[in-house]
């Protein structure tokens, strides 16, 4: 819980300090505070916390300056497990 607080958090003051707008910034920013959310739960809703990370990486995927960032978020999601086949 510890590593997806900390990776939603970084990733927030990252997109707050980032300035140049994007059409999908009010999406990514919708998403990162499900997470936190999510994160603040003792036990999170696991299909939630990976569907909150792909709207995430869809809405701000393209802006490489956040993509460490991304990076480290979905590093700490995977922490819970791997993702379900389809």
């Amino acid at each position: 819980m510890t590593e997806l607080r900390s990776a939603v958090a970084r990733l927030r003051r990252q997109l707050a300090a980032h300035r140049a707008d994007f059409r999908d910034r009010g999406s990514a920013e919708e998403a990162l505070a499900t997470l936190a959310g999510l994160a603040a739960a003792d036990r999170p809703d696991i299909p939630m916390l990976r569907r909150s990370l792909l709207l995430v990486a869809g809405a701000i995927g393209s802006v490489s300056a956040l993509g460490e960032g991304l990076r480290q978020l979905r590093e700490a999601v995977d922490l819970f497990g791997p993702s379900p086949k389809v």
